[in-house]
């Protein structure tokens, strides 16, 4: 929907739907018994598929809302606002994401626990906007034809690919790089395949920006994002073992056998579908917040359930040990408390932050009195 800001309210939306979705997913997956974990029960796989939707959503929207401002601007190549700004928030996210796997208790006795190397959604998401950025600086002089290609190619490569570099060991890494590419030391996602789903939102993002003064646009994206996430979902594949048969190559065999990137693929394409067919009921100003804020929710999620910082989280108190009827009505609790404390950090963020830069001079300023008056202390002796 194009509106008067030239904003796209039904894309923050899905975000705030992803983020929220996050919260219950993380909660009742990190504290709900193990007794009740029955595929066999189909109130517990519903929520274990939708679930597993999350993430490619909020990938592939964050890539999509990253490049359509990149693309949106007459200012290209490196004369791009964006592409500063982007590199900075791609660095950011990285940083972040250190941050809340930081243990101070740890550190406060000289040890860094493995933990703090381990890769997650914020890595992988700095890391794919500095990937956009980087396609994008290499094809500017092509918006309209080699960026999208390259954003398209990349993404196909790195889905069909997925059998072949999961099963590398990465041993040849140190430790803290592999996790970037390996789930074997514990990481929760890693750059590759999950930069696929972010490089797909930015390909799409192009279409929409060249598109978006079409007479019937919704009509058609519509159409055919619910025609081919449904052709993904449920003939991809197929499609795979037909293209395994023709071609003799082993690399569609490994495809077809776990062909859960296309699928999930196609499930976000519905999802889009969705948001865009009731696009005119998504500019409630709580949900545009809570899909603006995404950021601080994440964080102050992670320092609840997972106990950023003293390791004293939900996730330490009651890991796996709940049973539904108290896990449902506290990921609701949940959902809404870290919500809440997000919304009115945002609210506030300006007279937080400058509160911690004035709090930041004053224990420098005595921090260098303190070095200063060492100094003499020890010339004295």
């Amino acid at each position: 929907m194009k509106q008067r800001t030239g904003r796209l309210y039904f894309i923050d939306a899905m975000r705030a739907w992803a983020i929220l979705m996050m919260l219950q997913g993380h909660f009742v997956d990190g504290l709900l018994d193990n007794s009740f974990r029955d595929d066999a029960n189909w109130a517990y796989a519903t929520w274990k598929y939708f679930r597993g939707i999350t993430a490619p959503v909020f990938f592939t929207v964050s890539g999509f809302i990253f490049t359509f401002l990149l693309t949106r601007t007459d200012r290209i190549g490196k004369n791009n606002p964006r592409v500063k700004k982007g590199l900075k928030r791609g660095v950011q996210l990285l940083l972040i994401g250190y941050l809340l796997r930081t243990n101070f208790g740890g550190l406060f006795k000289g040890h860094i626990y493995g933990g703090f190397y381990l890769v997650d959604v914020l890595h992988c998401i700095g890391l794919s906007l500095i990937g956009i950025i980087i396609i994008y600086l290499v094809s500017y002089r092509s918006i309209k034809y080699i960026f999208p290609s390259l954003l398209l190619v990349i993404s196909l490569l790195l889905f069909l690919l997925e059998p072949q570099y999961k099963a590398l060991s990465y041993s040849f890494l140190p430790e803290a790089l592999a996790n970037y590419f390996t789930r074997a030391n514990g990481s929760v996602f890693t750059v590759i395949p999950w930069f696929g789903y972010a490089a797909i939102g930015g390909f799409l993002s192009t279409l929409f920006n060249r598109f978006k003064d079409a007479k019937h646009l919704y009509i058609y994206t519509i159409s055919i994002a619910s025609i081919a996430g449904l052709w993904l979902i449920y003939k991809s594949s197929a499609f795979f073992v037909n293209m395994e048969r023709w071609t003799g190559l082993e690399l569609f065999k490994g495809v077809y056998s776990n062909n859960y990137l296309f699928i999930r693929l196609g499930d976000v394409l519905l999802v889009f579908a969705v948001f865009m067919l009731l696009r005119r009921l998504m500019e409630n100003k709580t949900l545009l917040k809570i899909g603006q804020s995404t950021l601080s929710i994440y964080v102050v999620h992670f320092i609840i359930l997972y106990g950023s910082f003293t390791g004293m989280g939900l996730y330490r108190y009651f890991n796996h040990s709940l049973a539904p009827q108290v896990v449902i009505p506290c990921a609701i609790l949940f959902m809404f408390i870290c919500t809440f404390i997000a919304l009115q950090y945002e609210k506030y963020k300006e007279t937080i932050k400058g509160l911690l830069l004035t709090l930041r001079k004053y224990f420098w300023e005595h921090l260098k009195a303190w070095y200063r008056m060492g100094i003499q202390l020890l010339k004295r002796r």
